[in-house]
């Protein structure tokens, strides 16, 4: 199997492709060739633990030599990110004032974008942090229109943290003027301590750092996951064109579930017809990328050894 050299790998594609099971191949056959290997779920519906039928959590556990496994909550990390807020400010305001503060911060924690938000960050984390102990790390992402609001994040995320460094150093120095003028010792708050601050900008360096790695090609590549039918098509089509804007480096699309030519029947010769144009679309659409068939099986993929039979079958086979 062809696994590549950059060190941060996403799998992802249309809700229902085998984009779990296909990762955790890839996965297993990484940890195999001997690469310290963590794979990553970020997806809610967490069928990680199923296929690897080992029980997951937040942080990586080791499921087979050389590869570790974790699943990551979108909510959790929410509710996570909220309490980590409240700790670093809640000295910084006034006790008067904390009620309603932490009222603004409960109504920031359900409002739009606040779980990706804070799962992107989560991300961040672990490439940074992950990265010092495994050499490679695999993410099996939700359904295509979540992951690419995942990772549309830094952008949108670095211009809002700008904005929101910039009015908190003007209030800074509006504080600090009247401090001068009414002769009063300099606070914490607005000081040159300000924990708001120093959070703001550590994310906001954070941030700057995984846009950094998602669009390095050396360090990052995002492979699809595919069906040979119409709709898993044009919704890959649609991720690509996105994941060009974002400049975020495209790898191998993987055609899973490709009838076998072994199959026989009358069922399944019109089935194949059928699917040998969707085949050639997949060719003429995605020409600049790698395509790799991987045969529909026979049986569940479940567990290590036959995730390991499967990564066997994710090898180049020549189709383009």
């Amino acid at each position: 199997m062809l696994l590549g050299k950059q060190r941060v790998v996403f799998f992802g594609g249309k809700g229902g492709v085998g984009k779990t099971t296909l990762a955790a191949a890839y996965a297993i056959a990484a940890a195999d060739a001997g690469t310290r290997t963590l794979l990553v779920s970020t997806d809610p519906a967490h069928s990680t633990s199923d296929i690897l039928e080992d029980a997951l959590g937040p942080e990586p556990r080791e499921v087979v030599t050389a590869l570790w496994a974790m699943e990551i909550d979108p909510a959790t990390e929410a509710d996570r990110y909220v309490a980590d807020v409240k700790a670093r400010i809640q000295d910084t305001v006034p006790p008067r004032l904390w009620q309603e503060v932490e009222r603004q911060i409960d109504v920031a924690r359900v409002s739009p974008g606040a779980q990706e938000a804070a799962l992107f960050e989560r991300v961040a984390r672990i490439m940074e942090d992950e990265g010092s102990r495994f050499d490679r790390i695999v993410f099996d992402t939700a359904p295509t229109g979540q992951t690419l609001q995942l990772l549309s994040l830094p952008e949108l995320m670095q211009a809002w943290m700008s904005g929101l460094i910039g009015r908190r150093k003007k209030l800074n120095a509006v504080t600090r003027m009247w401090r001068n003028v009414g002769g009063t010792a300099e606070r914490r708050n607005g000081g040159p301590d300000d924990l708001v601050l120093a959070a703001l900008e550590e994310r906001q360096a954070r941030f700057v750092r995984a846009r950094a790695t998602l669009t390095d090609a050396a360090q990052t590549v995002f492979h699809f996951v595919v069906l040979p039918e119409r709709l898993p098509i044009l919704e890959t089509q649609r991720a690509m064109a996105t994941l060009d804007k974002y400049a975020i480096p495209v790898g191998t699309v993987y055609v899973n579930r490709v009838l076998p030519t072994h199959a026989e029947g009358a069922f399944l010769e019109r089935r194949r017809e059928r699917e040998r144009t969707y085949l050639d679309q997949i060719a003429a659409t995605f020409a600049r990328h790698r395509v790799v068939h991987v045969p529909l099986q026979g049986h569940d993929v479940v567990g290590v050894t036959a995730l390991r039979e499967l990564a066997r079958m994710m090898g180049d086979d020549g189709r383009r």
